[in-house]
């Protein structure tokens, strides 16, 4: 079937047609264009003036609909996906916590299971490790009890096993670190630098050792900080200055304020910026009160102020945001081009996740993962690979 979507602000890589239509044929765009299209056979679905955008991708997500990827079951994973996917999420990373190796190993060889059977949520880019090798006076909210340096007899094992891993989560200053760095890229495993207590100098070396992205900048880091009474760069500011470095920020309006969201734009622009949620399992529900990770095994948070914190509010415990809020948030609140923030929530994450050519622009010969939104970012309609799975009344 033939499927055209018309009278929509389609959010396309040459700018906002702001009467524009989409064909899609066979879960494929194959055309985009300002102005009607006219085409024998075709089905048309009226966009009402709303938003076209490329589908939503979140490469840092640990759960939501009071799931969370940590349970380590199959309707955990898809309970994920399917929460997300309302919200506008048509891809995203499935990301672990530090945990037990046991744990860990449950999640990784779910996976495959829950991703076989994933048809109506959010689809499945490969798991995001987070942990469990992290400095341990950046951990937030990670659980101290398992976090250890870099095994070199254990993550060796871990990959050579698990071939759905696509991103690693490390503090690259740990001995051997950089080793594990240089592994991940030569397997293409995306390298990422977090909870970490590097400064300048150390990820000038992780970037030489195959590092390439920053985990929720400024997030588990340091800024400039004093030792020996000098001033030392630290990883935020390393992050600006090496331009090679992607960066990912949790853009909810409570891990960052604005100015800070306007200043990581500002200096590394929208090409290297990926938007995040970082959500825990307390996304998409009402709760007050939540566990991070394993629901058996996991630590107790609180959700006040639109976020989670630890219960003692020493520190942040992920997010309980959706796609559609860091959207909102990047346009209406930090003022940004709209278009510039369809290209951190969808284009650059896929293009940090590799899946470019067949996701994150609503280009011709793309998958037609598609999200129409009204001027508040109100999901109205999910479509994926060209299928409806999900509209609003």
């Amino acid at each position: 079937m033939k499927t055209i979507i018309s009278n929509g602000k389609i959010i396309t890589p040459r700018g906002i047609f702001e009467q524009g239509s989409l064909l899609m044929e066979e879960g494929i765009i194959k055309a985009v264009c300002e102005g009607p299209l006219d085409v024998a056979d075709a089905n048309y679905i009226n966009a009402h003036d709303n938003y076209v955008s490329p589908g939503f991708i979140d490469l840092h997500v640990h759960g939501g609909g009071n799931s969370d990827f940590m349970d380590a079951t199959a309707q955990a994973f898809l309970t994920i996906a399917e929460t997300h996917l309302v919200h506008g999420t048509t891809a995203m990373m499935p990301t672990t916590l530090t945990g037990s190796n046991q744990n860990l190993q449950d999640v990784l060889h779910c996976y495959e299971q829950a991703h076989s059977s994933n048809t109506r949520g959010a689809q499945f880019l490969g798991i995001h490790l987070e942990g469990p090798y992290f400095a341990m006076n950046h951990r937030g909210a990670q659980d101290p009890r398992y976090i250890r340096n870099p095994d070199k007899a254990e993550y060796t094992a871990i990959i050579n096993e698990h071939a759905c891993i696509k991103r690693w989560s490390v503090a690259p200053e740990l001995d051997g670190a950089l080793e594990l760095g240089n592994l991940l890229s030569s397997q293409n495993i995306i390298a990422s630098i977090a909870h970490t207590d590097a400064v300048y100098p150390d990820i000038v070396q992780a970037v030489s050792n195959g590092y390439s992205l920053v985990t929720h900048l400024y997030s588990a880091m340091n800024g400039v900080i004093r030792r020996n009474a000098y001033r030392q760069a630290g990883t935020v500011e390393a992050a600006f200055l090496i331009d090679s470095l992607d960066v990912e920020i949790i853009s909810d309006g409570r891990h960052l304020p604005i100015p800070l969201l306007q200043l990581i734009y500002k200096i590394k622009g929208a090409a290297k910026i990926a938007l995040i949620t970082d959500s825990i399992r307390a996304a998409g529900t009402t709760e007050t009160k939540s566990i991070l990770g394993n629901i058996d095994d996991g630590m107790p948070v609180i959700i006040e102020d639109a976020v989670a914190k630890l219960p003692d509010r020493s520190a942040f415990a992920g997010s309980i945001a959706t796609a559609d809020r860091l959207v909102r948030v990047m346009w209406k609140e930090a003022g940004i081009d709209l278009s510039e923030v369809i290209t951190m929530m969808s284009t650059t994450p896929a293009r940090i996740a590799g899946v470019q050519d067949s996701m994150g622009s609503l280009s011709v010969g793309a998958n037609a993962d598609i999200v129409l939104f009204d001027d508040q970012v109100n999901i109205r309609q999910v479509f994926l690979k060209g299928t409806p799975v999900f509209q609003t009344d």
